[in-house]
């Protein structure tokens, strides 16, 4: 008897990229190692889309399309090159127009995509129609999806079988263009035998031929036995990564499967080990430079009280260590729990996983639901689709009370086609005034990536990458060192000092300044001045006020960035701009002096 052929997807480029090193992952650095998995004999490879979109503009200035292209002339013109896509958010964290939407599909398609799965954070199908419409029209094949997790214990009203059932036959049902199913667990926390349970029940509702796949993160520690106990119940692919970027926050490992499977009635993708372990060896070499966070191969015991997905996780630390603050991290996951429990029971994946962590940031910076985070806010009321329970009355109330926002009902997309910043004549006008030419490839990217997108188009975008040393090749590149940057407490006071890479004499300090803990703005001194301080660390995202100003109690003055969120900094008092103490771009301890009023 014939082995039951598995169809094998390679994520290491996409999601073990963005699992591990948060997708800061230089193209020339890779693509050698593509052409190593080609000669491995691996037909399938996830190779954008998601977080791997907006990350080359953010933070490696290179161009996501350029890649796309890279990558399609290495790995041939028969290659299943598949992207990840979010429903009516494409691959942005803000729900996009119609317009926007279909120009989604249009430019993956010319840019070598083959196939793009489509999925929605909140199961909410309403949002999958129009996207999926597009894909098939633009001559890509569609991926729809079913966002699967484990709710943290003692919920209950979502994320089981029946509600897995649901969302399928919703699916089915609502005319939409599909290709294959999947069952998506982001945070790796799905049980085994509700993986079984849920694979088996897909079976019977799905037309016979249809593919059916499965895609888990080994964060929790199960994926292997989750992927067992889908292959028994009958599933048809699965997704799995090559070594560095496997297991951990990533995809169990092709050789860890084959290993699994030995013996059994399965052959994954007709793979054979030793040509896996050379192309896993080259892979190693190519990445032998980058920094790879500990907790990027770790799993945690404690993921399924706060599903983190393993594509945030690390993305996530790795902020938090830009701004010094990675202590705060453990308290922030668990701070999280009550906000997933609050929040609808959205499955913890891109936007809504950010959601989670910001909101649990917030309360674990500011104090409980003190600051009701945007996307959070809006999520539970409503705008950018149903939640699949109702969130708690009190905490839609406080958002809508911060973000002096009404509840809706109305479809995400509709709002955004009502939104005039989110038109083409809108992003047009930008490029207009920058000089930019208006193609459709810079209107999405400025549309996508707002004011980083203009960067880089202009140029001026910086390439920030985590890697253990410089090379004549990475010059340019921002590198952090894993053990350059410290923490360290003098007489019962904190100092932040960095030293450069040596030993003995040759180490240089090279900077030292106070760790202080957030702070209010103070009073007014003697002088008549009222310091702005920073309440978190970040970066400054803009200057709305200048020297000389006049404004009033609540003014925006400036905006900080810090863990994927605009921080509004106002004026505590009215009063007249002393002075602005920081410039766009400039990183920001707690406490540092922004502005005197």
């Amino acid at each position: 008897m014939a082995k039951k052929y598995i169809d094998i997807m390679d994520t290491t480029f996409r999601d073990g990229f963005q699992s591990v090193f948060g997708g800061r992952v230089l193209m020339d650095d890779f693509l050698p190692a593509v052409a190593a998995a080609k000669e491995a004999g691996i037909t399938h490879f996830e190779f954008g889309g998601g977080a791997r979109f907006q990350s080359l503009y953010f933070y490696l200035n290179e161009d996501a399309f350029v890649m796309m292209d890279k990558f399609r002339q290495i790995a041939g013109e028969d290659a299943n090159l598949q992207t990840l896509a979010r429903g009516v958010n494409t691959v942005m964290l803000d729900t996009g127009s119609r317009e926007l939407i279909d120009l989604h599909a249009k430019m993956f398609k010319k840019h070598g995509t083959t196939t793009i799965r489509n999925f929605d954070a909140l199961n909410d199908v309403e949002n999958l129609k129009y996207s999926a419409q597009r894909i098939v029209h633009h001559g890509l094949k569609h991926e729809a999806v079913v966002t699967m997790m484990d709710l943290p214990p003692g919920c209950s009203g979502a994320h089981d079988v029946a509600f897995y059932e649901k969302t399928l036959r919703n699916i089915l049902d609502s005319g939409l263009p599909y290709d294959s199913i999947c069952f998506k667990d982001a945070s790796g926390t799905s049980s085994p035998q509700k993986v079984y349970e849920t694979i088996k029940m897909a079976k019977k509702l799905i037309p016979e031929g249809v593919h059916v796949r499965l895609h888990t993160h080994e964060t929790a520690g199960v994926s292997v036995a989750c992927y067992l106990a889908a292959l028994e119940a009958g599933i048809d692919g699965i997704d799995l990564a090559a070594s560095p970027v496997s297991g951990g926050t990533s995809q169990p490992d092709i050789l860890t499967l084959l290993h699994a499977t030995k013996g059994k009635n399965f052959d994954l993708g007709g793979l054979e080990l030793e040509k896996i372990l050379t192309y896993e060896e080259v892979l190693q070499d190519c990445l032998k430079d980058y920094f790879m966070p500990p907790e990027a191969t770790q799993v945690s015991p404690l993921i399924p009280f706060s599903p983190m997905p393993g594509g945030a996780l690390t993305a996530n630390t790795q902020m938090m260590r830009d701004n010094n603050i990675l202590e705060k991290f453990p308290e922030v996951i668990k701070a999280m729990r009550e906000v997933v429990e609050k929040g609808g029971y959205g499955t913890s994946v891109t936007p809504v996983s950010q959601f989670y962590f910001q909101q649990a940031f917030n309360n674990v910076i500011f104090g409980p639901w003190k600051k009701i985070a945007e996307g959070y806010g809006k999520m539970v009321l409503g705008y950018f689709g149903h939640t699949p329970v109702q969130p708690d009355a009190q905490i839609i109330a406080l958002a809508s009370e911060q973000l002096k926002l009404q509840p809706t009902q109305e479809n995400a997309v509709d709002i955004a086609d009502a939104d005039p910043t989110k038109s083409f004549l809108h992003v047009k006008d930008i490029l207009l005034r920058e000089n930019i030419e208006a193609t459709d490839e810079h209107i999405f990217i400025a549309a996508s990536c707002k004011e980083k997108g203009i960067e880089f188009l202009k140029g001026e975008a910086q390439v920030n990458v985590r890697k253990n040393q410089i090379t004549p090749k990475q010059e340019k590149c921002t590198v952090a060192s894993s053990n350059g940057e410290y923490t360290v407490i003098v007489n019962g006071e904190k100092f932040n000092v960095q030293v450069s890479e040596g030993l003995d004499a040759s180490v240089e300090v090279k900077t030292i300044t106070p760790a202080t803990t957030p702070q209010a703005p103070s009073a007014p001194q003697s002088s008549g001045t009222t310091e702005i301080t920073a309440s978190l660390p970040g970066s400054v995202f803009k200057l709305i006020s200048s020297v000389g100003a006049s404004v009033k109690e609540g003014e925006v003055i400036l905006v900080l960035e810090a863990m994927k969120m605009e921080i509004e900094i106002v004026a505590p008092c009215d009063g007249v701009i002393k002075s602005i103490n920081v410039q766009k771009g400039q990183s920001v301890e707690n406490g540092q002096v922004l502005a005197t009023l």
